[in-house]
């Protein structure tokens, strides 16, 4: 039974998320109520504020957002998107295609999924129209496959989980690459089989290669003014595994790098480029950092008041059985991400469900990639879905007309890798078992 101070809390909480107040103050604000009417020390606050924030990790998310701001500013999304047409712009659907393999090459660049769209719907939206294919679908495919970015790495919304639970930031980037793949190799399938659904008539037609040979040497053209910027994932990764440089490192590389293609190989890179994508990193960051520490304030108190402990013992009196435990928390995270950003879902659910899981000796690697899977389809879940947001403004199309088109990618593609992930733990533990060690992944 919670006392008067954590019943306040969480009702000034769940209130204040009703009426739309800013959610990273509403974490300190409702915890700092809670304390008031206990007559517990404030101090509290300060102390867990500042701890929480005490982290080179901290460091590693700033550097991976500001590598991400630099990537349309600086354009390396424009050689990707080219050669990402000669890869697979003349299958059946490649045009549109052309957006997920894009999203899965971007997403290595921005560990995000809002850059992704940001600089693929202006690129490609317009573009694909003269060609025939209307304008909400090929908005709905890339608002789809946006949060690829939180699953090939690196990736902002796995290294948030690992500072909560503790877990190898290095493990849990392998850990949702499968997830991510099998994701983008569903919804090009999708795409096949809707695309000439949102066709229409059009005079002009893409100039594609014709043959094998032209197609070939397409690729390679393309591919070699790409490489700077696929160099960059490529770097990180290796410089990662290969015990060369920490994550955290990795991201300082990242920035470097992004600037310096930007500068002196593409050129496009200018002053006031620079300064917007400081602007954007700063204001981006300043979020992250404001959430995590508030949303710490609130989860530990929390926690100092019994609420995980009261939480795992009343979902073990429901459920015995570790498969209807895992699936009802698919679900209430799912109904979350209809409501809040991923990242607040992470920094509220993780600490309050740690003492559950550690009690089904649930894997926490595995854990954190069903996590990062699930949080990151609350981005496409209406009806407060980051992506049908920004996608709509960016693309010019209704949201209730981009939800439509949408629903197929949600319910025949993510909702089942999302389960896949979650009964075969193997998906996940697999590769960062193989790459890092059985003793790094733990048992599974």
């Amino acid at each position: 039974m919670f006392d008067i101070g954590t019943a306040t809390t969480l009702i000034v909480f769940l209130v204040g998320i009703g009426i739309g107040l800013p959610i990273g103050w509403l974490f300190v604000g409702s915890t700092a109520l809670g304390l008031f009417i206990t007559s517990s020390p404030a101090t509290f606050i300060a102390n867990t504020f500042f701890h929480s924030l005490d982290s080179i990790t901290i460091m590693a998310i700033a550097f991976f957002v500001f590598s991400g701001a630099l990537i349309s500013e600086a354009g390396l999304a424009d050689r990707i998107v080219s050669f990402s047409y000669s890869l697979v712009g003349r299958l059946k659907g490649g045009l549109t295609a052309v957006g997920i393999v894009a999203t899965l090459f971007l997403g290595a660049l921005t560990g995000s999924s809002v850059p992704c769209i940001a600089a693929l719907i202006p690129l490609l939206v317009p573009r694909l129209e003269t060609f025939g294919y209307k304008r909400v679908y090929t908005t709905a495919i890339l608002c789809s496959s946006s949060y690829l970015g939180y699953l090939i790495p690196p990736s902002v919304p796995a290294m948030i989980y690992c500072l909560l639970a503790g877990q190898s930031v290095a493990a849990l980037f392998l850990a949702t690459v499968v997830p991510g793949l099998l994701l983008a190799l569903g919804y090009g399938i999708l795409n096949y089989c809707m695309v000439n659904k949102y066709t229409f008539e059009s005079t002009e037609k893409p100039k594609l290669p014709e043959t094998i040979s032209e197609s070939i040497k397409d690729i390679l053209h393309t591919g070699r003014i790409a490489i700077p910027a696929l160099g960059c994932p490529v770097i990180i990764m290796v410089g990662i595994y290969g015990g060369i440089f920490t994550p955290n490192e990795a991201g300082g590389i990242a920035a470097v790098y992004c600037l310096l293609i930007g500068w002196f190989v593409y050129r496009e890179l200018t002053n006031e480029k620079l300064a917007r994508a400081l602007s954007s990193t700063i204001g981006t960051f300043g979020m992250t950092t404001l959430l995590l520490a508030g949303g710490t304030v609130l989860t530990r108190y929390l926690t100092r008041q019994g609420v995980a402990q009261d939480i795992a013992a009343f979902m073990l009196s429901l459920f015995e059985n570790k498969i209807l435990i895992l699936l009802m928390l698919n679900v209430f995270l799912l109904i979350l991400g209809m409501f809040l950003d991923g990242i607040p879902i992470l920094i509220l659910v993780v600490p309050l469900v740690l003492p559950l899981m550690n009690e089904l000796n649930v894997n926490l690697v595995h854990l954190g990639a069903m996590m990062v899977v699930n949080v990151g389809i609350g981005v496409m879940t209406p009806p407060f879905a980051m992506s049908i947001f920004v996608g709509s403004r960016l693309g010019n199309v209704s949201p209730a007309a981009l939800t439509k088109v949408m629903i197929p990618f949600l319910l025949f593609v993510s909702l089942p890798v999302l389960f896949l992930t979650t009964y075969i733990p193997a998906l996940s533990c697999w590769l960062p078992k193989l790459l890092l060690g059985a003793s790094v992944v733990g048992p599974w």
